[in-house]
């Protein structure tokens, strides 16, 4: 049979990567209930559960793309729901800075993304993922992964 129903993905399409730390409190069981609730959402995000979003280290950030990540989110409790009462707030607060050296890195600002999401919110979380990948999807990707590949 010649004619096919489905159109087939080119193998040089851009599918972007998301790096995502989740905080284990909220985030994480949002993201765990947006799964089990069979939520569709983009399968291009890895990841990476930590106790707190206030956990998040500006170096975790800087090595996810400087690894090649073409994206990276940080999701959290919302403000005032923190499990250790104000790490949220310590989120936040590196967020604004750190999003400003990205800039100046040549890295966009939507490339690094920052929501609250608690455990009983699996839809949000599965928005925020599929906006972020579509997102990503018209920046193409990340100008420190061409870098990289140019280098080698």
């Amino acid at each position: 049979m010649n004619d096919q129903i489905f159109v087939e993905k080119s193998k040089t399409e851009f599918e972007p990567t998301i790096i995502a730390f989740l905080c284990n409190w909220c985030s994480y069981t949002g993201a765990d209930l947006a799964g089990t609730s069979r939520m569709k959402y983009e399968p291009h995000v890895r990841v990476i559960r930590v106790m707190c979003s206030g956990r998040v280290e500006p170096a975790f950030v800087l090595k996810a793309f400087a690894e090649g990540a073409d994206g990276v989110l940080i999701c959290g409790c919302h403000p005032g729901d923190c499990h250790y009462h104000s790490g949220n707030y310590k989120t936040l607060r590196r967020y604004h800075l750190l999003t400003k050296y990205l800039e100046q890195m040549g890295i966009q600002k939507d490339r690094f993304q920052l929501s609250w999401v608690s455990a009983s919110e699996g839809r949000l979380f599965a928005d925020v993922v599929n906006t972020m990948t579509h997102v990503l999807r018209k920046l193409g990707p990340s100008p420190i992964r061409e870098n990289i590949r140019n280098l080698a």
